[in-house]
């Protein structure tokens, strides 16, 4: 117990800390960016920082579906930096 919460990768659907993945967020105003400390109020979503989980994502658009609005390609690339 106590192994903190856990999260689905919207990518590959596998359960994973908190810590491990990466939360992208609609805030409430419409705009999407990262959440790299995980407290913006808003939509989430999280992705592991891999290369295989953002490509996934992407074609997908698994993320998208996810926040309810397209991404845009600056956040995949801040996302892409992390991996």
């Amino acid at each position: 117990m106590g192994r903190g919460p856990s999260r689905t990768c919207v990518a590959c659907r596998q359960e994973a800390g908190k810590a491990d993945l990466v939360r992208v967020v609609r805030l409430p105003g419409g705009s999407i960016e990262l959440d790299l400390a995980g407290h913006k109020s808003g939509r989430g979503a999280y992705i592991h920082p891999a290369a295989g989980c953002i490509e996934t994502a992407r074609k997908r658009r698994a993320m998208d579906r996810s926040l309810g609005a397209t991404v845009p390609p600056e956040v995949w690339l801040q996302v892409s930096n992390l991996a």
